[in-house]
């Protein structure tokens, strides 16, 4: 697990005071907002001032310490900052992608191991957890609270209740 996640990406300047423009890597600018710092590499180092960070469209509108003009914005164009993790507060039953890769995935109601957490995507409305079994076959999980009855982050387990079917087809085509 990291100890510093991306939180944008500078893709240009915006105006002459040194506020540029950024891709969002994490949840968007609401979420950003609660930091006070950012950090130019993902071991935490380049500590930086987050002093203002707002939406614009897809975008994100930030301004950095010690970045007051246009060109001191142009030196930052294509630099990833980071956030500390420690630093985050998440809303009760979100979690970081990155906590919940390698997770162990059980049966609710049996105990019985499912396989691990591979992956996580976003596609629409929800999250879709890749849990990989024991065969190595893949299984798409929607996470949402019909399927997914706890998360434990402590004892690394993804605690889930399968309908019929979910375990008996794996994505990735490959046959046991």
């Amino acid at each position: 697990m990291q100890d510093y996640l991306p939180a944008c990406k500078i893709v240009s300047t915006h105006g002459v005071r040194g506020e540029m423009k950024a891709l969002p890597l994490c949840d968007g600018a609401q979420f950003l907002a609660q930091f006070k710092r950012l950090y130019a590499s993902p071991s935490g180092q380049g500590e930086t001032a987050l002093l203002g960070v707002r939406a614009q469209g897809n975008l994100l509108l930030v301004r950095l310490a010690g970045v007051e003009d246009m060109d001191a914005a142009r030196a930052k164009v294509g630099r990833t900052y980071y956030f500390a993790k420690a630093d985050a507060r998440l809303p009760e039953g979100r979690y970081f992608i990155d906590d919940l890769i390698g997770c162990a995935v059980v049966d609710a109601d049996s105990g019985q191991p499912l396989g691990t957490v591979a992956e996580v995507d976003h596609p629409g409305a929800q999250d879709i957890y890749t849990v990989r079994d024991a065969a190595g076959q893949d299984h798409l999980i929607p996470a949402v609270p019909e399927f997914i009855v706890g998360v434990d982050l402590a004892a690394r387990t993804v605690t889930m209740r399968p309908i019929g079917g979910m375990f008996d087809e794996p994505v990735n085509g490959d046959e046991a």
